[in-house]
């Protein structure tokens, strides 16, 4: 019989890891105990050994469907979200997100949507071969099968009820637009979701929809953690972290270091995949994992242009970014 390795923080929080087919291994969702039930913060991805866990966990926990009253995402991608109609179907749960994010996973995930389409057409502007831009569009097309959409309500209060206790609403765009972090100040507790990572840097991406400038959004955002008291941040992937100014420190280097690679392998004007070619020349991608590295790459490269160190070029309806001497 499957166990499920449910780790209990302090005396209401209860981490739960939730399997998802990427390297990361994990979501890890969090079940909050109040006296009238149980609060969720986020659901995993939609597949079957997702599933199956949550039902242990339930089991493990002696806890009904029923007695979980509200889910709050932190942000709208696949691997928080795509369980997000399949628990509120089983729950009856109220389920929240950002304004922000409510209107991406509209746009990404809803009906009709043209987003891998416009995924596919946003590689092949910046360089990326045609082939490749075609398995990009189809890996993100491929997605959407791992999404059960809910009814979703905005979240427009800055603080929340989980457990007993109240926790600080806290935006912190940059991961996605709308990506938001929960912060019991009492206990200087931080939900962090994929905000502040311990091991790897969340990755921060400009796609059809979002925001122009999604990495300076994320600076900002970090900045925005270090103004707080936090002793615990409890992210959604990796290990629980106690140094938190030091990682987010860690983190704002890591992107200025990428940032002076990028600007210098632009001196003559190269695509953001020619240059995502040399930035992950020692990995074997996959088009799940281009389609991030291209993304990525022009998040940084947007950043350049947004500072002035870097300007635009279109050459034959191709973007080509070139040092601003």
């Amino acid at each position: 019989m499957m166990v499920v390795n449910i780790e209990q923080i302090g005396k209401n929080i209860y981490r739960i890891p939730v399997p998802i087919p990427f390297p990361m291994k994990y979501i890890y969702c969090y079940m909050v105990r109040g006296a009238d039930g149980w609060s969720l913060v986020d659901a995993g991805f939609h597949n079957t050994e997702a599933i199956e866990a949550w039902k242990q966990v339930l089991k493990q926990m002696n806890v009904r469907y029923e007695q979980i009253h509200s889910i709050y995402f932190t942000h709208f991608h696949p691997d928080h979200f795509g369980l997000a109609g399949w628990m509120q179907e089983r729950t009856g749960a109220k389920a929240y997100i950002s304004k922000e994010d409510f209107a991406m996973a509209q746009r990404v995930w809803g009906k009709n949507s043209s987003q891998a389409e416009q995924i596919g057409e946003m590689c092949r502007k910046n360089g990326t071969p045609e082939d490749l831009a075609d398995e990009i569009e189809e890996s993100m097309r491929s997605l959407a099968k791992h999404v059960t959409f809910p009814e979703l309500t905005i979240l427009k209060d800055d603080e929340v009820i989980l457990g007993e206790r109240k926790w600080e609403v806290i935006p912190t765009p940059g991961h996605s637009d709308g990506h938001i972090c929960f912060y019991q100040r009492e206990e200087r507790l931080l939900l962090a979701a994929d905000h502040i990572l311990d091991k790897i840097t969340p990755n921060i991406s400009i796609w059809p929809g979002s925001s122009k400038n999604p990495l300076g959004n994320y600076i900002s955002s970090l900045e925005k953690i270090q103004q707080l008291k936090v002793d615990l941040a409890l992210p959604a992937h990796g290990a629980l972290i106690e140094r938190v100014d030091d990682r987010i420190s860690e983190i704002i280097q890591h992107h200025q270091k990428r940032l002076d690679q990028i600007f210098r392998l632009a001196k003559d004007g190269r695509t953001a995949y020619d240059i995502a070619q040399d930035l992950f020349q020692h990995k074997s991608l996959n088009s799940h994992q281009w389609r991030f590295a291209i993304a990525e790459t022009l998040s940084h490269l947007e950043y350049l242009v947004f500072t002035g160190q870097i300007k635009k070029e279109n050459r034959n309806d191709i973007v080509f970014y070139k040092q601003n001497k």
